[in-house]
């Protein structure tokens, strides 16, 4: 049996409930319903098994999830979930339509719930680099948004500690570096004094080279999805994502830089 309290299904019944109203299960037709369960999990619902709370296809849900162990449970509701932004999305300017988002928040804190807490988002690309104040109160903001599972809030400062990042790596090796220079512009020069100080595999160099795209990617989040001015920021699972992707890159500098200096 799934691991449901009532208020987490009273929470999945309201964020289903979107388009057609309470007691739906999102757009689907009996037909759909049925076929969306035989075809995803091989899952008979519209079977007795699954009317112990009624038949219709809400209840028939409900009795699912009642039934299921948290594993298959959480399977369905991911599902489900994607679904429900599939169809947020094509109702994008509808009235109401803000509503419905805020109603699936915690759906969504259901599902994270069952498939136990989100990894932690690791950090080691982060470091104090030279004796700064500003810096080192950066890295400890950084480090407590990240702990207290909030890389969305972290975001702002990550951006800012890439420009001081690469702004040092520059200045180091006797490059200008103007304040308004943006932050893949930065990365740019960096990278492009890098391939002429060692040899780098062809794959490295590419990964290299397409993180100035990203980095100019991230100047938007920073300035319009961040805490940086008055935006929306991002969800909790994409901030997750962008975070580690760029603390990626970010090791694998601190290891190139680390070997530069041992020579």
């Amino acid at each position: 049996m799934a691991d449901l309290k009532r208020s987490e299904i009273r929470a999945i019944e309201s964020a289903i409930a979107f388009p057609r109203g309470f007691g739906y299960v999102l757009d689907f037709s009996d037909r759909t319903f049925e076929e969306y369960f035989q075809d995803e999990f091989r899952i008979e619902i519209y079977s007795e098994q699954f009317s112990t709370c009624g038949t219709s296809k809400r209840n028939r849900l409900l009795s699912y999830l009642q039934q299921a162990d948290n594993s298959s449970a959480l399977r369905v509701l991911r599902s489900l979930w994607d679904l429900r932004e599939g169809i947020l999305s094509e109702h994008e300017g509808l009235m109401g339509l803000e509503d419905a988002v805020k109603d699936g928040e915690p759906f969504r804190k259901v599902i994270e719930r069952l498939q136990g807490e989100p990894e932690s988002v690791s950090t080691d690309g982060i470091q104090t680099f030279s004796s700064d104040r500003t810096l080192e109160e950066l890295v400890a903001d950084i480090e407590r948004s990240l702990a207290a599972n909030k890389p969305e809030v972290a975001i702002d400062h990550l951006h800012t500690y890439c420009m001081k990042r690469f702004s040092h790596l520059l200045s180091v090796r006797g490059i200008e570096c103007g304040d308004d220079e943006p932050l893949h512009s930065r990365f740019g020069k960096y990278r492009k004094q890098l391939v002429s100080e060692r040899q780098l595999h062809e794959f490295t160099d590419r990964a290299l080279k397409s993180f100035i795209s990203i980095l100019e990617s991230f100047n938007d989040l920073r300035n319009n999805h961040s805490l940086a001015h008055d935006n929306k920021i991002l969800e909790t699972f994409e901030a997750r994502f962008i975070f580690s992707s760029i603390n990626a890159m970010l090791v694998m500098i601190r290891t190139l830089e680390a070997g530069r200096y041992e020579s």
